[in-house]
């Protein structure tokens, strides 16, 4: 299923609570207000890559020769993701191909940032760059130890897109209860497109069976359970 959840503000009392009962692995960018989450004894809190490479592909103004250096290397690691994807390898094939190639890799590109960071002046853009991967970097190499993990997080970075472009359009949803009427509409419409469902189709079948269905069998109408 796909989830849109509206929050008024940015803190981590969103996430604490939606994550609550959750067990298992959470991917996010760097963002701060994530942190808690990697205290949470059933929480595997891991990052994006594609975040890491922007800051480097920013910093080629600033340092063009370490930050081709470092995007040449993050590069490489996508070619890995690339091959598992054309080859149609399974978990535990995505698994062995990972730790044969890319932690020799990522071992070697953590040494040259250990050592290039300390050359380079920490507000430089290509210093942030090197610091935010350095900070996060046990979570940036996490998904070597699971098949099933990505690389990055642009699955959902393109599924918000719309909404990102939505949001200039039409500036403001006019209040907070607005706002997560929108961002259950957004969820529906979301696992519309995962199961490839014709949203129109799906909310004209479920609005002409709702009336009379039986409260408790509800959840038999939503997407992933339904049945034309």
């Amino acid at each position: 299923m796909v989830v849109f959840d509206y929050q008024p503000g940015r803190g981590r009392e969103g996430p604490s609570d939606m994550l609550k009962s959750f067990k298992g692995h959470v991917q996010t960018d760097g963002y701060s207000g994530y942190n808690f989450l990697d205290k949470e004894k059933d929480i595997t809190l891991f990052h994006c890559w594609a975040h890491a490479r922007r800051k480097f592909y920013d910093a080629l103004q600033n340092d063009k020769s370490r930050a081709e250096c470092a995007l040449e290397q993050i590069q490489l690691l996508y070619a890995i993701e690339r091959t598992a994807r054309d080859q149609s390898l399974d978990v535990q094939q995505t698994l062995a191909l990972r730790q044969q190639k890319a932690v020799p890799i990522l071992n070697a590109l953590h040494s040259w940032m250990k050592k290039t960071y300390i050359e380079t002046t920490p507000k430089s853009v290509i210093g942030r760059a090197l610091a935010y991967s350095l900070k996060l970097w046990n979570g940036l190499a996490t998904y070597t130890t699971d098949g099933k993990l990505n690389i990055d997080n642009n699955l959902v970075e393109n599924a918000i897109r719309p909404v990102a472009i939505g949001r200039k359009n039409y500036l403001f949803a006019g209040s907070h209860e607005a706002a997560q009427r929108s961002a259950m509409l957004y969820s529906l419409f979301g696992t519309c497109k995962l199961h490839g469902v014709n949203p129109f189709e799906w909310m004209k079948d479920v609005l002409q069976k709702i009336p009379a269905y039986p409260v408790n069998q509800v959840a038999q109408l939503l997407l992933h359970n339904w049945n034309k």
